[in-house]
């Protein structure tokens, strides 16, 4: 079994978690999907069950709004996984107070070392204009610094345009 680390990219709606999971469904069976979505609101809550109903038979579903880490840690080994999404995994992060440079550097050495194949999703946030307050341009610059750690590590990194994928690594 393939132990690698695939990180897909893109804008809101660009089609990346739908392709990360046609990725994952090239392995066998049962495929483990970490989820990092809070459902905080009715909206969400739709969110979530949308995608959960996207899902056939074979998928395990891990919650891990804040710890992240230790959902990997806790997955056997070959195991293929596909994590959906980082960005919102950050967010829940930043809520939380918790130090951002600190949990990121962690969770980019934890994806260094993958145990099967693996699959990561993340927003690409940086192609906009500058946010007009300072929490958002301190999440857009968080983001970034966090997708860099991720694709240096990753064994081949994605960007998703209006569904369809572009191969950056």
């Amino acid at each position: 079994m393939s132990h690698s680390l695939t990180f897909i990219l893109g804008g809101a709606r660009s089609g990346k978690s739908r392709h990360a999971e046609d990725l994952i469904a090239a392995h066998p069976a049962p495929w483990t999907y970490v989820a990092t979505a809070q459902a905080l609101d009715d909206e969400m809550r739709e969110r979530i069950a949308h995608h959960r109903a996207r899902r056939e038979e074979g998928w395990r579903t891990v919650d891990a709004p804040l710890d992240l880490v230790g959902a990997l840690d806790a997955i056997d080994d070959g195991q293929p996984v596909l994590v959906d999404c980082l960005t919102l995994w950050l967010t829940n992060i930043m809520l939380a107070e918790r130090d951002v440079d600190a949990e990121s550097q962690r969770l980019a050495d934890c994806l260094g070392r993958p145990r099967g194949p693996w699959f990561v999703v993340a927003n690409e946030v940086g192609l906009g204009i500058v946010p007009d307050n300072a929490l958002a341009r301190r999440f857009r610059d968080a983001a970034g610094r966090l997708n860099q750690m991720v694709a240096a590590r990753a064994d081949g990194v994605l960007f998703m345009v209006a569904g369809l994928p572009m191969r950056v690594k």
